[in-house]
């Protein structure tokens, strides 16, 4: 993957009802270890890394690259919004369009967080690349992530077998600037 293409960053922080969505900073680096070494945050993403690995690996300040979004809640990060071209290691029908991925601690699931940063995320994505289109893939078996595809949009472009496991990749259409 790389960055989602020639837009500035980064952006000023996007404000939702609840959220903030930043560029990352030092002290987001022991949540972004909590995420990556969560087994029910990677269920559906091949498993957790080892916390060891994370405290010896992980940079000062984590994944401070265009199209990373830290989703912070009354202060504190509370997931990652992921906004990234995908490359010729994603399936055909994706490949070169902005790609959304999301992480969200286990104690932020389910108040809607993630639809309400995502949505924000994509909003600013039409913005600033209006007219481009989005992918998202997610395991079928992710009852939350394939509800949260159809809250934000995405269509069924495509099922299909990897990592052991039926994925589906979903498509938001662009939306155009008006005239």
């Amino acid at each position: 993957m790389t960055g989602i293409g020639p837009v500035p960053w980064p952006p000023a922080p996007i404000g939702t009802e609840r959220l903030v969505l930043r560029e990352s900073q030092a002290g987001d680096r022991a949540t972004f270890i909590e995420l990556l070494a969560s087994p029910e945050v990677h269920t559906y993403l091949g498993g957790p890394r080892p916390r060891d690995e994370l405290q010896r690996d992980m940079p000062e300040v984590p994944a401070r690259w265009p199209g990373s979004f830290v989703v912070e809640l009354d202060g504190a990060m509370i997931g990652q919004i992921l906004l990234r071209k995908a490359t010729e290691h994603r399936r055909p029908a994706a490949v070169g369009k902005a790609d959304l991925g999301y992480l969200f601690l286990l104690r932020a699931w389910g108040f809607g967080y993630a639809t309400e940063a995502c949505g924000a995320v994509l909003d600013w994505f039409d913005g600033v690349l209006p007219g481009e289109p989005v992918v998202l893939a997610t395991q079928t078996a992710n009852a939350g992530s394939m509800r949260l595809a159809a809250k934000l949009g995405f269509t069924e472009v495509e099922r299909f077998q990897a990592w052991g496991a039926e994925q589906w990749l979903g498509l938001r259409s662009p939306v155009m600037p008006s005239q």
